[in-house]
């Protein structure tokens, strides 16, 4: 259940929405220095570190990253990465809605934070819980081997594992309270995003794209 081998993410666009201003913006190259940019889903537009354009400056790029400010906050495009979702500050952690795209190997992978902490996130609907290895607990400072001891059976056989409460786990600008999890002592290239904190959410898959909505 808790097996993933996803494919190799290709030079994907990496898009930011900004449901306040109904703005977004997304990396879809870099030549030198230069990023191109699509704002709006308008042409992609050419711009040198200090330009600016729709409100939009980018500020440096390097190491396949474009560091862009809007409103006042930086935000750093990573090609390869999946779409994430942020609100103004105003708004952050308190959003309804998450739009996630697809990577070219068909999986919904996307940034996120676990305890106010960055992880990479896969959406696997087939795990009951939020699954994440001992090595990632580690990092995040989680007391996992408190929690209470499971066994697990896995594509790699039964697995001795811990269950244990996350304190927040966020998606774009939506962050649900209280999530459980397991931590499994296998390496895993991903946090598993599973039935925990997709459960509280209608999910709608259109194409290439998945809707979660909040269950109130």
């Amino acid at each position: 259940m808790f097996s993933v081998h996803p494919a190799t993410l290709a030079c994907a666009l990496m898009a930011l929405s900004l449901p306040a201003l109904g703005q977004s913006v997304a990396l879809s190259g870099l030549m030198g220095t230069r990023a191109l940019l699509v704002v709006d889903g308008k042409p992609p537009r050419s711009l040198a570190p200090g330009d600016q354009h729709q409100g939009v400056k980018l500020l440096s790029t390097g190491n396949g990253e474009a560091v862009i400010e809007i409103a006042g906050k930086r935000h750093t495009l990573r090609l390869g990465e999946a779409p994430v979702s942020v609100g103004t500050q105003q708004d952050e952690g308190k959003g309804a809605r998450i739009v996630l795209t697809a990577s070219s190997g068909g999986h919904f992978v996307t940034g996120g934070q676990i305890n106010g902490k960055q992880v990479r996130l896969l959406v696997d609907t087939g795990a009951s819980m939020v699954a994440l290895s001992v090595a990632v607990a580690t990092e995040l400072g989680l007391d996992y081997q408190r929690g209470t001891r499971v066994r697990l059976g896995t594509a790699n056989g039964t697995i001795s594992a811990w269950n244990v409460r996350l304190d927040s786990v966020r998606v774009a600008d939506v962050t649900v309270f209280g999530v459980d999890a397991v931590v499994l002592p296998e390496s895993m290239p991903y946090v598993l995003l599973g039935n925990s904190y997709l459960g509280r959410f209608q999910m709608t898959r259109d194409n290439d794209q998945l809707l979660l909505s909040r269950r109130y």
